[in-house]
């Protein structure tokens, strides 16, 4: 292998351990936050974001970038939350063609029922992850990841 060839192996090694990482925290977060709150991780993520947004909302561009989801799969997610009467999607008053997603008090009020459950579940599967020698430097870095933000 040249040199090149092994700085391609370190970044795929970081990334198979991020993805590792990544995996372990999402099914252990989809157990709790289904058994306790029935929300999905991405369900939990949606309401999340608008719950941090001025207003409670954001446009359905903006909510598909905080999901990491299409157009199309956001929509879909946005119907089923929506029926559930947890968000309700409104026009912007400053472009009738644009539509908000915003956090009704049902889904503020279920988001705060979950909260709890989603951090002590990630605090818990970032335990374990340490315990894993291959993952435990990510979960170290991950503090300092955050203090430089």
């Amino acid at each position: 292998m040249g040199i090149k060839d092994d700085a391609v192996e370190v970044r795929a090694q970081g990334w198979r351990t991020l993805a590792a990482l990544h995996g372990l925290i999402e099914n252990e977060l989809e157990r709790s936050l289904q058994a306790e709150s029935k929300l999905s991780v991405v369900e939990y993520t949606v309401l999340d974001a608008l719950s941090r947004q001025d207003g409670w909302h954001m446009r359905m561009q903006q909510l598909a970038r905080a999901t990491a989801l299409s157009p199309s799969a956001t929509t879909r997610l946005v119907n089923r939350l929506e029926d559930r009467g947890l968000l309700t999607r409104i026009l912007c008053d400053d472009d009738r063609r644009g539509i908000y997603t915003e956090l009704t008090p049902s889904g503020l009020s279920l988001l705060e029922e979950a909260r709890p459950v989603h951090d002590a579940t990630l605090e818990r599967a970032l335990g374990a992850a340490r315990d894993i020698p291959e993952l435990a430097p990510l979960v170290d870095a991950l503090p300092r990841l955050h203090a430089r933000a």
